[in-house]
């Protein structure tokens, strides 16, 4: 097996050159450090990452704490973490805090005791443990998705990397008041993450700009989940006057939704209107596709990955937080044509008013189907295209 002298003697340089290209601790110049890599390539040499890391007190690791097993949007961004941090050089260890505060502290300790350089989290909804572990042993840290907000008078105290929210859910909301609905239903997320309150000051945000008042009995908890948007919709659905049009705030509170929905025997966009907030790689294989917001998911996570070695270059820099733009994607469960231009729009509308206006007599029908025992064959007729149980799971 060739060594690091073996490297040296090929390339014309010291040992010490070689060691200086392989762990950059310092500057080499251009036409010595592309002799030593070619020195490697040829010979095959392959670093002995424990060694190296005994001399520059760096494992040139990342740990990412995500939920990424039970969450499709985070899956996304850990292909971006992962094909940007391999780009640089960089291993990822991978822990899944499942949203829940005592083991998001726990699995980070765990990454954290395994010598990672920096970690890349996303908060859950109660994240105190984790910044104050993250503050008492200095860890280099960038918090994903979930943003925190430092008081006014103080620095910021981590870096963070995330999405728009707010324009964007105000940009469903004003879509769907464009097209003449007037009561518009919200399945928001879990309480207390950043997203859903930002998610819902964009809902308000949407109804005021289209001259709508806010109803507090229009906007239901998810939970971030499909089971619990199913039942939140369900729910909407009972109400006296139920909405003609619902935005969800997250793509697995889709699923739930579109389930709750077919259960009431309601077609979309025939009777109700539906956008949501994540696009995801099915959306447009739906009927109807499915009009959605879409976040930058791969590029949040490379965006995260540059930032921590930032960090890491420079530990005493300031702490900032960085948000990427979102993308409108328009299909047809909004109620559009396919082409989605003003004509259709125009052509559409007073259609799509008078569905709104018969809302509430399809739900009030629908629900006398199920009593009679016959909801599963309307299910059925009407809804066979969408997924089933454990769809996201």
């Amino acid at each position: 097996m060739p060594t690091m002298a073996d490297v040296a003697r090929s390339a014309g340089v010291s040992v010490a050159t070689v060691s200086h290209v392989l762990n950059e601790t310092r500057p080499v110049l251009p036409h010595t450090r592309q002799a030593v890599l070619d020195a490697i390539e040829e010979l095959g040499y392959t670093p002995n990452t424990l060694a190296r890391s005994l001399v520059t007190a760096r494992t040139r690791s990342i740990g990412l704490a995500v939920s990424a097993i039970s969450n499709p949007y985070f899956t996304e961004i850990l292909q971006g973490v992962e094909a940007a941090a391999l780009k640089h050089g960089y291993s990822l260890l991978i822990a899944d805090p499942h949203d829940d505060p005592e083991h998001e502290r726990k699995v980070v300790q765990l990454l954290h005791e395994r010598r990672v350089d920096g970690m890349i989290v996303a908060p859950s909804a109660d994240p105190r443990a984790l910044l104050a572990y993250l503050d008492r042993h200095a860890v280099p840290a960038v918090l994903l998705d979930r943003v925190i907000e430092d008081r006014a008078d103080s620095a910021p105290r981590f870096d963070q990397v995330c999405a728009e929210n707010t324009e964007p859910t105000a940009r469903l909301v004003t879509h769907l008041a464009g097209l003449g609905h007037r009561r518009i239903g919200l399945v928001a997320g879990l309480p207390g993450l950043s997203t859903t309150g930002e998610r819902i000051t964009g809902y308000r945000q949407g109804l005021t700009t289209a001259g709508l008042p806010f109803d507090d009995g229009l906007v239901v908890t998810g939970n971030s989940e499909s089971a619990g948007a199913e039942r939140a919709t369900a729910a909407l659905m009972a109400l006296t006057a139920p909405p003609t049009a619902l935005v969800t705030a997250n793509n697995a509170m889709t699923i739930g939704a579109l389930r709750a929905l077919r259960a009431h025997g309601l077609s979309v966009p025939d009777d109700i209107a539906l956008c949501c907030f994540d696009d995801f790689a099915w959306a447009d294989l739906f009927s109807p596709r499915l009009t959605a917001v879409a976040q930058p998911s791969r590029e949040i996570g490379a965006e995260a990955v540059r930032v921590l070695l930032e960090r890491l270059a420079a530990p005493d820099r300031t702490a900032g937080t960085v948000r990427l733009p979102c993308t409108f994607v328009h299909r047809t469960s909004c109620g559009c044509q396919e082409d989605g231009g003003a004509a259709a729009t125009a052509r559409d509308r007073s259609a799509r008013s008078a569905r709104s206006a018969g809302s509430r007599q399809r739900s009030a029908r629908s629900q006398q189907v199920q009593q009679s025992g016959q909801s599963g064959q309307a299910e059925h007729r009407q809804h066979s295209e969408y997924p089933e149980e454990g769809t996201v799971s």
